[in-house]
């Protein structure tokens, strides 16, 4: 939680110092929640999981499997594991980092 909060922090002191950039973090999680909406939704609605409920993507599962920065995120993504297809074929890395990005910032609020 406290790297969370570090995060968030400095989001915001960039932010407040740098529209443009701030512009850019909105731009690139609008361009994940796209992406998401049309690679990762069907499997994962609202964070969830219709194939294996356990393997969701809430903050206490991504935790529980490892999976909870967007380095880690981003890995799965693109490689896949297990039954989870892989995307480093069909999404640029751009698209990639982007809707690893608004995974890990919906999973911090909850998936609301």
């Amino acid at each position: 939680m406290p790297k969370i909060i570090a995060l968030i922090t400095l989001i915001a002191i960039i932010a407040f110092s740098s529209p443009a950039l701030a512009d850019s973090i909105s731009t690139n999680l609008n361009n994940g929640a796209a992406v998401f909406e049309a690679n990762c939704a069907g499997c994962h609605i609202n964070g969830s999981n219709i194939v294996r409920r356990g393997k969701n993507l809430k903050s206490k599962a991504l935790r529980k499997h490892k999976v909870d920065t967007q380095e880690a995120i981003a890995s799965l993504v693109t490689n896949g594991k297990g039954i989870m297809s892989a995307y480093g074929d069909k999404l640029t890395p751009e698209q990639i980092a982007d809707v690893s990005a608004y995974v890990l910032q919906q999973a911090e609020q909850g998936w609301k």
